[in-house]
């Protein structure tokens, strides 16, 4: 039996690891849609991404929910974001990779976000009690076009974004 304080308190980490995640990735993946490489912020945004989905998967559960299919979709999504960064080259697959991969993961942290927005925000929930009416929709939609938005603009400004010293070093640069 887990106790309900650790409950709160992983629950709490979670949301501020998860909102750090959020903040980082609209710093992070804007920049690579620019063409540039903000290296720190990457890291904290993969690093902290990567930390929401694991520690939603700490929570008690029966049975499989959306919440653990959007998190193993996660982890699945980060774990092609980490093997493109690790394999970052001038050319090739690596940069499109990441920056589909890693866009993605950051729409799925945001979807959770506008989902529990909606659950537990008493102003939006009243809009849309039962998350299937027009305001959580056009949400949801507008996230989606927004993320398709920024993956585009990432994939082509990973392009021309300067590679990590680790990774042009490799590269023979």
């Amino acid at each position: 039996m887990i106790s309900g304080s650790f409950i709160e308190t992983l629950l709490a980490l979670h949301v501020v690891i998860s909102l750090v995640g959020i903040a980082s990735g609209l710093v992070a993946l804007p920049a690579l849609g620019a063409g540039r490489w903000l290296g720190q912020w990457q890291a904290v945004f993969l690093i902290t991404t990567a930390a929401t989905s694991i520690t939603g998967f700490l929570f008690p559960f029966s049975g499989i929910t959306p919440a653990l299919v959007v998190g193993a979709i996660s982890v699945l999504t980060l774990g092609v974001a980490f093997a493109a960064l690790f394999a970052l080259t001038p050319r090739g697959w690596a940069r499109p990779a990441y920056a589909v991969s890693a866009t993605f993961a950051l729409y799925l942290n945001l979807f959770v976000l506008v989902v529990q927005s909606f659950l537990k925000v008493p102003a939006l929930q009243v809009l849309a009690p039962t998350q299937t009416e027009a305001p959580f929709v056009a949400a949801q939609i507008l996230l989606l076009v927004a993320s398709i938005g920024l993956g585009k603009a990432a994939v082509v400004g990973s392009r021309q974004a300067a590679l990590p010293l680790r990774a042009a070093r490799g590269a023979g640069a």
